[in-house]
């Protein structure tokens, strides 16, 4: 099981995320970013304003994915 926080994953907050795949990993935080969306969060809105200045280049979004699944690989294994 691997642990990334949401300011990690592009968010505003330290709340910590635990999965043993990058894709279960995503998951939580994209559940957690509509949860701080829907509460009006203001951080969490300029955070994700960024991310969506940031897919609207053709593949900065891929590039940034890409970029986030090594960072999860490389974290180390916690029981």
């Amino acid at each position: 099981m691997k642990t990334m926080t949401c300011k990690e994953l592009g968010g505003a907050c330290d709340l910590e995320f635990h999965a043993n795949t990058f894709e279960e990993i995503a998951q939580m935080s994209q559940k957690h970013g509509k949860e701080m969306f829907q509460k009006g969060d203001k951080e969490h809105l300029q955070a994700m304003s960024k991310m969506r200045n940031l897919m609207q280049t053709e593949d900065g979004m891929a590039k940034w994915m890409e970029s986030k699944r090594k960072e999860f690989a490389a974290k180390p294994n916690k029981q």
